[in-house]
């Protein structure tokens, strides 16, 4: 069984949205408003390199799609599959993309062979996955910023017990948790 994690930049009050662009009157907050410290973003080269795919959203597959391909930098994530979970999108034109209609078709991607598959933004995707019971792990580089409105990483009245297996604090303020979901 692969292990599906949720890998997010999130503020302390828990906002995940636009940390790199996007709508959110603050956009951009993850560079803009945190000095960048390199050591922060370990987490994010281990990721890429333990994935064997990704899972995205269909606004994140919108927002990523157009701009990911032609950055040397996620040349791994170009070439690994896709799948973006969506009841509107037919024909996705990302390399390796694929379309799954349904939470029941994430669960039997899971249920292969293959490394870890990443959840990434798809604030939406990762609420509806975590009620599903379909999250294993979540990996949050917690920026210390309080935007007070935006998509939120958690849904109200949702309750999960986490393990931490990980931390690291940066001179930045930036905290890497990663947690596992308690069965």
């Amino acid at each position: 069984m692969r292990t599906l994690i949720v890998t997010e930049f999130i503020t302390v009050d828990g906002v995940i949205d636009s940390p790199g662009g996007g709508p959110h009157p603050r956009a951009g907050w993850s560079f803009k408003e945190v000095p960048f410290v390199e050591a922060a973003y370990e987490l994010k080269g281990r990721e890429q390199a333990e994935a064997g795919a990704m899972l995205l959203g269909r606004v994140s597959y919108d927002e990523f799609a157009p701009v990911w391909p032609s950055m040397p930098e996620f040349a791994a994530y170009n070439a690994m599959p896709k799948y973006i979970v969506s009841s509107t999108l037919t024909d996705p034109q990302w390399n390796n993309s694929s379309v799954l209609r349904s939470l029941d078709e994430v669960a039997r991607l899971k249920e292969g062979y293959g490394g870890n598959i990443l959840v990434h933004g798809s604030a939406l995707l990762a609420q509806g996955l975590a009620a599903a019971g379909l999250v294993d792990r979540y990996h949050l580089l917690v920026f210390p910023l309080l935007l007070g409105s935006g998509r939120r990483l958690f849904a109200d009245g949702e309750t999960t017990n986490l393990e931490l297996v990980e931390h690291e604090t940066y001179s930045n303020g930036v905290v890497k948790a990663v947690y596992d979901v308690v069965r």
